[in-house]
């Protein structure tokens, strides 16, 4: 059985250029609803460019964090995948 970790990034993977979740929905797919924190704990540990961990964002539309960049380049990826007006 994956670990949650390993659910998290499984979930991340898989949002398509140009959409965003939620910590809470990420949480949720990962089967631990209730586990957004969590959620953005680990996020905050990954440094794989496979893992678009820019698209996950607060439940409230605001960016949480990221750790690649700041909050500056999250911005201007997600606007580049028109994530983002």
């Amino acid at each position: 059985m994956k670990s949650f970790r390993e659910r998290v990034f499984t979930v991340v993977k898989k949002i398509p250029k140009g959409k965003t979740l939620s910590y809470r929905e990420v949480a949720a797919r990962a089967d631990n609803p209730n586990a957004a924190r969590a959620v953005g704990a680990i996020l905050k540990t990954n440094y794989d460019p496979k893992i678009p961990c820019h698209r996950v964002i607060r439940s409230d539309g605001g960016l949480g964090g990221y750790n690649r960049g700041g909050m500056k380049q999250k911005k201007k990826l997600l606007q580049r995948e028109s994530a983002l007006s």
